[in-house]
């Protein structure tokens, strides 16, 4: 934590000590008519190569008209967008909070690659991706793009890769504010300051969310020991941009947060913890580049309560993680009517389980656990775009060598008695990753896009090392998985009829080798097992109009997905992977009729879809109705109401077994805003 603050502090400091720079090419002119840029504190601009594969881009304004007000509410509305369950991340195990696109699920780890400022976001140990973290109101622009990644940190990008931009200080000058509260008295409260300095500027948010929260346990099944899903989580962060130079300029971050939730029983208690600092240069002359610099610590502690007992069984003490890692990347201007991009990436993530388990009958400890490793990637790639009139074609390499070493696990008796050991041995491999694809622009308002790729993820520290129990199922770890391959291929078109309306369509055929699902190889235990594959074929479509003061954004996405299983998986050849829907669909109506004024509602549907992999424990379908309203007050101040799960509906979010747990119930918000 004191290095990582010291660093912190550096990186501040030559972000605020240096001279202007230019961003975006965004050029004004001053009263004595002198040239002048404005810095924005973006990166490089997204390759031409983004409308060949399909990408959806999600504006400020959809971003801060979330009915729930948190990130995950906002990134549903993009066709494939998959959480593990459907609970959001104030009634879930921060540990589960893994997300996918395309339906290759199954799985609590993340498939898809998620960036902030072009730093990864995943848990160094767990994979999952603190959301209650990410504050929408800072965020100027998402953009998500599905299938295998070939670019920067491209080995994390199997299923696709998320994109959270932070706002532009146009965006959020001057003071943002806002307050919030529910039928279930649960508050909110964020801000968010951007100050001038110079030519750059200096960013600095915080965000509070705490409530009493919900019971997640149906009425029939509480106990005198279920607890309401009571959720206390803070972030803060500090963001900085200055020039260096008339080209260059220095991205600085630091950013802190902490969540505390409170999950079905009382005393079964998670925190999730961290903090992060990066630094980045950007420069736009004619030989662009992007250079960046990161690390991360992160801390998860878990208490399990015996669902027979109600006493605590399991002290997930202290899971202590590092992240660090880097990108450079160089767009020369070698060629005429090529983009090329050259660069390497790396990331490092290590750390350690400490746990012990516990007598429901007596209380003491019975057996002490340790757990950890380390793995590492690093990456070379070359990318270009070559536009040929109307036709535009992409290629990617990437070169991968990762490698897992000090993979170790340690359970001992209360008096230290070993009782099982494990030392794993150190392993490295060098993987070629690859992507193709072109855009025809057709004619005038029809584009037509083909692309192929493939795609990498190394298995997590948690996937490899940690077991763990969910009464009464015990799923073991596994030491020995290997990396997840992904093969795939899309076509599709993108159709403006008429300017206000435009259409997409993509039809996709995705393969994941040695897939990491949890396997029942007997009653009652399950084992993370290399699955020889997961397929996944379908459709997926959305839809943006506008009409004057009303706008519509739908998405639809419909998979086939299905286990591909031989060997001690045979059993679940043709399944469909757990936790992975058929059939998902969200329709927004908005309408502004004065300025100011916002009133949106927002219909999805999700069909069923199993928790495990025997297709045993079935989650029905659900539809939701949610809503959103914003009302000028007085100048800058508005009144803004909220609504989640307007009709009521049953969410089932978790059945073992015929143990249910369920999501946000019917939930009204009213709150004030400043600034937005």
């Amino acid at each position: 934590m004191r290095n990582l603050l010291r660093l912190s502090a550096c990186s501040l400091a030559i972000a605020f000590a240096a001279p202007l720079a230019a961003q975006d090419d965004e050029v004004v002119d001053d009263e004595f008519g002198a040239r002048e840029i404005i810095v924005t504190g973006r990166g490089l601009d997204p390759a031409l190569s983004t409308g060949i594969y399909a990408t959806t881009t999600l504006d400020r304004e959809v971003i801060i008209a979330s009915p729930s007000g948190r990130i995950e509410d906002v990134l549903r509305g993009v066709a494939g967008f998959q959480q593990f369950r459907r609970s959001d991340s104030r009634s879930s195990n921060s540990s589960a909070q893994g997300v996918t696109l395309r339906a290759l699920g199954g799985n609590a780890t993340s498939r898809a690659l998620v960036l902030l400022d072009g730093v990864p976001l995943a848990d160094p140990f767990f994979g999952y991706i603190p959301l209650s973290a990410i504050a929408p109101e800072t965020l100027g622009e998402i953009r998500v793009t599905r299938g295998g990644g070939s670019g920067p940190f491209g080995a994390g990008a199997l299923a696709g890769t998320i994109e959270l931009e932070s706002a532009e200080p146009g965006a959020t000058a001057g003071f943002l504010g806002s307050a919030a509260i529910n039928d279930r008295a649960e508050t909110e409260l964020s801000s968010v300051l951007t100050q001038r300095l110079g030519r750059g500027f200096a960013v600095a948010s915080g965000r509070w969310d705490r409530g009493q929260g919900f019971f997640t346990t149906p009425e029939d099944q509480r106990l005198p020991a279920t607890a309401r899903a009571a959720f206390d989580s803070w972030n803060a962060a500090l963001r900085a941009v200055a020039p260096l130079t008339d080209d260059v300029e220095v991205q600085a971050r630091v950013a802190a947060f902490r969540d505390a939730r409170t999950l079905r029983f009382e005393g079964a208690d998670s925190t999730s913890e961290g903090e992060e600092a990066s630094i980045r240069f950007v420069g736009r002359g004619a030989w662009a580049f992007d250079a960046l610099a990161y690390v991360q610590t992160r801390d998860f502690s878990n208490i399990v309560i015996s669902s027979t007992r109600f006493t605590p069984a399991l002290d997930q003490r202290r899971t202590p993680s590092t992240g660090i890692g880097g990108k450079f990347e160089l767009r020369p201007p070698l060629l005429e009517g090529h983009d090329i991009r050259i660069g390497a990436d790396y990331r490092r993530a290590e750390g350690e389980l400490q746990e012990e388990a516990i007598s429901a009958f007596t209380g003491l400890i019975t057996e002490r656990r340790r757990a950890g490793g380390a793995t590492a990637n690093l990456g070379l790639f070359v990318e270009d775009d070559w536009q040929i009139g109307p036709l535009l074609v992409n290629g990617g390499l990437r070169a991968d060598r990762s490698s897992i070493t000090g993979g170790f696990f340690d359970a001992v008796t209360a008096a230290g008695v070993p009782v099982s050991t494990l030392v794993a041995p150190d392993r490295s491999d060098w993987t070629l990753s690859w992507r193709a694809g072109a855009s025809l622009n057709a004619t005038r308002r029809l584009d037509l896009r083909a692309a192929a790729y493939t795609g990498l993820r190394l298995p997590t520290l948690n996937e490899l090392y940690r077991p763990f129990v969910v009464f009464p199922v015990v799923t073991q770890a596994n030491a020995a998985l290997e990396n997840e391959r992904l093969e795939g291929f899309e076509i599709g078109f993108d159709w403006q009829p008429v300017n206000a309306l435009v259409l997409s369509v993509t039809a996709f055929d995705n393969e994941v080798e040695n897939a990491i699902a949890n396997v029942t190889i007997a009653p009652n235990l399950r084992q993370r097992q290399n699955l020889p594959a997961i397929t996944a074929r379908g459709i997926e479509a959305k839809l943006a109009a506008r009409f004057g003061a009303v706008s519509i954004h739908g998405s639809m996405a419909w998979t086939d997905a299905e286990v591909r299983g031989e060997g001690a998986s045979l059993s679940l050849d043709g399944n469909r992977p757990a936790q992975t829907p058929q059939f998902a669909t969200s329709l927004t109506l908005g309408w502004q009729p004065a300025p100011g004024w916002q009133l949106a509602g927002t219909l999805r549907h999700v069909s069923a879809q199993f928790e495990d992999d025997l297709q045993m424990d079935r989650l029905a379908p659900a539809t939701t109705l949610d809503a959103f309203l914003s009302a000028p007050l007085i100048k800058k101040l508005s009144l803004v109401l909220r609504a989640e799960n307007l009709t009521g509906a049953e969410i089932v979010t978790r059945n073992q077994g015929g143990s249910i747990d369920l999501g946000v119930p019917r939930t009204v918000w009213l709150g004030l805003r400043y600034g937005f």
